[in-house]
């Protein structure tokens, strides 16, 4: 089995413009996905998201916007040590990419950079395995929030 690359695709009901909100601001974003997020949508910052309680075993992860071009693309790289500048080595890449479909949005989400960790066999598919966990269950409620936003008055 190759652990290089996640992919997903899932359909939308918005507009690009909305859902590149959603999957770049930290404050939508904390929605769908993680219990909260801290950086600035703009390339080049840096700041983390964080799952659970850190406290209580949760996780703060730094995260490093790479690319921001809306309504299109949003790119992120994550997982690298907080002391250390996010490179390809040391984090993995995450890209959202958007396409108008019909009166929605093809979202198309990928992730790579696993094989370049240099990690050992036994790690490189844990991890894999824990993000393709991940991402099965955080990118299906993406949408659901979304129709949300269209209900607020």
């Amino acid at each position: 089995m190759e652990f290089g690359t996640i992919e997903r695709e899932i359909y939308v009901e918005a507009s690009p413009e909305i859902v590149f909100e959603v999957v770049s601001s930290p404050d939508h974003l904390k929605e769908w996905w993680p219990d909260d997020a801290r950086y600035e949508p703009t390339p080049g910052s840096t700041g983390e998201i964080v799952f659970g309680d850190p406290a209580a075993g949760g996780a703060a992860v730094p995260f490093t916007v790479v690319d921001a071009r809306p309504p299109r693309t949003f790119s992120f790289r994550w997982t690298h040590p907080a002391d250390e500048v996010a490179a390809e080595g040391n984090s993995l890449l995450v890209t959202f990419e958007l396409t108008p479909s019909g009166g929605g949005t093809l979202l198309k989400m990928t992730e790579t950079g696993f094989r370049e960790m240099g990690w050992e066999i036994a790690v490189l598919e844990q991890q894999y395995q824990e993000h393709v966990t991940g991402w099965d269950f955080y990118l299906p409620r993406l949408a659901p929030y979304v129709a949300t936003l269209r209900v607020r008055p």
